[in-house]
C-alpha cells in the first residue's frame, strides 16, 4: 500500500538521513515563502514607500489570527495522524483528516464575513492611523475575501507533512510563492495597483496551490483517503486536534497580540516611520528563523511516528540531532546580524535613514538569537507528542509571557529602543524555561544509558501536564 511506503520509512530509515530528507524540503519551502514576504515587502517599499510598509505592517496582525487558527488544525491534526499511523489505524486518520478540512470551510466563512464587517474597526484597534489606513485596509480587503485558501494550503501543508511526503510539502510552499513573485511587480507597478495589488497577487498564489492540493489528495497520490462521510464533524476528534494544536494557535495568537503592542509602542514613542522600519526587521526574523523551523517540522513526523510505534530508541536520536542542528543554526545567525546588518537592510530600501535605524533595531534584537534554537525544538517536541499542556507553555512563554510585558514596559525608560530591548531579554527567559522543562523530561526526549533504548519514566512523564 501507498500508506507504508508513505508512512513507514518514519520507523525504518537512518534518522540522520531521514531528518535531512524531511527537513531540507521544509527548510527550502519556508525559505521560499520566506522569500516571498521579503519581495513583497521590497516591491511595496519601493512602488508605495515606507508608508505602504507601515500599513501592511499594521495589517499583519490579522493575518496572524488567520495563520493561527489554520496553522493549529494542521499541526494539531499532523501530530495526531502520525500518531494514528504509527499505531496502524489509518481509518481513523482520514477521519481526522476530513474534519479538519469541515473547519477550515468554516473558518473561511468567517474571514469572509469580517472583510464586510469590521475590518476597519478592527485595524483600528491594532493602531492603525489616519496616515497608513487606507493602506492597511486596502492590502487586507482581499487578503480575507481568500481566507479559504490561506487556510487550507496551511493546515494542509503540516499533514503532508506528517505521512512523511516532505518532498511535496516542499512543494506547497514553492509554488504560491514562485506566482507570487511574478504576479507582484504585474499588480504593483504595471497595473498601479500599490499594495492591493500585492494583496491580490497572493490571494492568486495560494489559490493556485489549493488546487494543486486538492489534486493531490483527490488522485490518491496522498497515503489519506477522505470520504464525504469522513467530513462530518466529531467533536472528540476536533478537541484531540485542538488540545494538541492549541500551543501552535497560542503562539500565534501571541504573535499577533505582540504585533499590536509593538505597533502602538512603536507609534507612541516613535511613529509611522518607525512601524515601517519594524514591518523590514519583521521579514529580516522570519527570514532567518525558518531554517531552525525546518530542523523542528522535520523532526516532528519522526518523534509522532516513533512515539506512537514505542520505538524510544529512534526518538532520542532524532531529538539529540535536531537539537544540535538548531543550535549551530542560531550561532550562525547571530554572527550574519551583528556582522552584516546594513547588509540586510539594503535588500529592502535604498533610503539610508531607514537603512541606519535598522541596523541598529537588528543588532539590538538578535543579540541572543543563539538562544532560539532549544526554544524551537522544545515546543514541537511537545507538540509532536501530544503534550499539549508543556507546549502551550513553551509556545506562549517567549511572546506572551515575557516579550509583551517588556515591550510595554520598556519604551518608559529606553524610548523607541525599548522596544527591541524586549527581544533579546525575552529570548534570554524563554530559553530558561525550555531548558527546565527539557530537562525534567530529560529521559523521554534523551533517553537514559540503557541500550535497547527503553525506559521506565516514558509513560510516567508522557502522561505529565
Amino acid at each position: 500500500m501507498k500508506q507504508k511506503i508513505q508512512s513507514e520509512k518514519l520507523g525504518n530509515e537512518p534518522i540522520p538521513k531521514l531528518l535531512k530528507d524531511l527537513s531540507i524540503p521544509a527548510m527550502i519551502g519556508m525559505f521560499v515563502m520566506a522569500l516571498y514576504n521579503v519581495v513583497d515587502t521590497i516591491f511595496i517599499s519601493y512602488g508605495v514607500g515606507i508608508e505602504g510598509v507601515a500599513g501592511v505592517t499594521i495589517a499583519f496582525p490579522i493575518m496572524m489570527i488567520m495563520m493561527a487558527v489554520s496553522v493549529a488544525m494542521g499541526i494539531g491534526g499532523a501530530s495526531v495522524i502520525s500518531r494514528r499511523l504509527g499505531e496502524r489505524r489509518e481509518q481513523e486518520a482520514n477521519h481526522v483528516f476530513g474534519n479538519i478540512i469541515s473547519v477550515i470551510i468554516i473558518i473561511s466563512l468567517v474571514g469572509m464575513i469580517a472583510a464586510f464587517t469590521i475590518l476597519d474597526p478592527m485595524l483600528r484597534l491594532f493602531g492603525a492611523t489616519d496616515a497608513i489606513i487606507y493602506h492597511a485596509s486596502a492590502y487586507m480587503f482581499p487578503i480575507l475575501l481568500g481566507t479559504f485558501f490561506f487556510s487550507y494550503a496551511f493546515a494542509t501543508n503540516n499533514i503532508v507533512r506528517s505521512e512523511g511526503n516532505a518532498k511535496f510539502a516542499m512543494m506547497t510552499m514553492i509554488i504560491p510563492a514562485v506566482i507570487n513573485i511574478i504576479l507582484d511587480p504585474i499588480f504593483i507597478f504595471w497595473l498601479n495597483m500599490g499594495v492591493q495589488g500585492a494583496a491580490i497577487a497572493t490571494v492568486i498564489s495560494q489559490a493556485s496551490v489549493t488546487i494543486v492540493i486538492l489534486r493531490y489528495f483527490l488522485t490518491g497520490k496522498s497515503s489519506l483517503q477522505v470520504h464525504v462521510t469522513d467530513l462530518k464533524i466529531k467533536l472528540k476528534i476536533v478537541k484531540e486536534v485542538i488540545a494538541v494544536g492549541l500551543p501552535a494557535f497560542a503562539q500565534q495568537a501571541a504573535g499577533s497580540v505582540m504585533m499590536v503592542a509593538i505597533n502602538t509602542m512603536l507609534v507612541k514613542f516613535g511613529g509611522d516611520f518607525h512601524v515601517g522600519v519594524f514591518g523590514i526587521i519583521q521579514r529580516i526574523i522570519m527570514f532567518t528563523v525558518m531554517p531552525m523551523m525546518g530542523v523542528m517540522q522535520g523532526m516532528q513526523p519522526i518523534v509522532g511516528y516513533n512515539y506512537g510505534a514505542k520505538n524510544f530508541a529512534r526518538l532520542h536520536e532524532t531529538v539529540r540531532l535536531g537539537l544540535k542542528v538548531t543550535v549551530l543554526i542560531s550561532f550562525f545567525i547571530f554572527a550574519l546580524v551583528m556582522l552584516v546588518p546594513h547588509w540586510l537592510m539594503i535588500i529592502f530600501t535604498s533610503d539610508q535613514v531607514v537603512i541606519e535605524e535598522g541596523a541598529k533595531f537588528l543588532r539590538i534584537m538578535f543579540s541572543a538569537v543563539f538562544l532560539i534554537g532549544v526554544q524551537v525544538i522544545g515546543s514541537g517536541l511537545y507538540q509532536a507528542l501530544g503534550k499539549s499542556k508543556q507546549a502551550l507553555i513553551l509556545s506562549l512563554s517567549r511572546q506572551f509571557v515575557f516579550l509583551i510585558p517588556l515591550v510595554l514596559i520598556l519604551p518608559h525608560y529606553f524610548g523607541v529602543y525599548g522596544v527591541v530591548l524586549a527581544f533579546p531579554i525575552s529570548d534570554f527567559f524563554a530559553f530558561l524555561l525550555a531548558g527546565a522543562l527539557l530537562y525534567r523530561d530529560r529521559e523521554t526526549f534523551f533517553g537514559s544509558n540503557n541500550k535497547d533504548g527503553n525506559h521506565p519514566s516514558v509513560s510516567a512523564t508522557s502522561n505529565s501536564s
